[in-house]
């Protein structure tokens, strides 16, 4: 009985759910190029959760929707060039964290890990440069942020910071940088 006992505390506890939210999306590029403007999209896709007391590993995978403006500044002439990219791409983050306050209906975490991104799709406004013949295929970085757990509903607030280009021409490079606030239903 002891045994059987033990064997059971030792058992990891699983979640898997489905998750939604909003994407607060930049563009960091460098040089004469400069970061506009925001822009609100929303990502969709689902979560699994697999914990161990305190600790746990939740890795995800989800549609999202992307973008950023930014302005092209000419030294010599005042005018800007204003460009819209607009992409979308499946993420899968692999998130390790832990649970600050643990209970048995509510949980406060925090998490961070690697993200792999996958370009689906990519669109550029008022070109001629740059283009959307550009954008890369993959792209990788860091996520990190703070959840909160009650009952079957969970909430998380992320950044996320690309490692390498999203998009890459001759004479213009962009990192993408977001902030993810999402709302997730665990289903088991």
């Amino acid at each position: 009985m002891t045994l059987l006992t033990l064997s059971l505390s030792a058992q990891p506890c699983f979640d898997l759910g489905i998750k939604g939210g909003l994407t607060s999306s930049r563009l960091e590029p460098p040089g004469k190029w400069k970061n506009s403007d925001h822009t609100l999209n929303y990502h969709a896709g689902a979560f699994g959760r697999v914990g161990w007391g305190r600790l746990f590993l939740q890795p995800e995978a989800y549609f999202n929707s992307r973008g950023g403006k930014v302005e092209e500044v000419f030294v010599t002439d005042p005018a800007t060039t204003v460009q819209n990219f607009d992409f979308t791409s499946v993420d899968v983050p692999i998130l390790a964290g832990i649970k600050l306050v643990k209970g048995d209906f509510f949980n406060i975490r925090a998490m961070g890990g690697p993200i792999f991104g996958f370009i689906t799709s990519g669109d550029v406004e008022t070109s001629p440069r740059p283009t959307a013949d550009y954008f890369n295929d993959h792209f990788y970085g860091w996520q990190y942020g703070v959840g909160v757990d009650l009952w079957f509903v969970t909430l998380d607030a992320r950044v996320e910071k690309s490692r390498n280009s999203v998009y890459s021409s001759s004479d213009f490079s962009a990192r993408n940088t977001l902030f993810l606030i999402s709302a997730g239903i665990k289903i088991f």
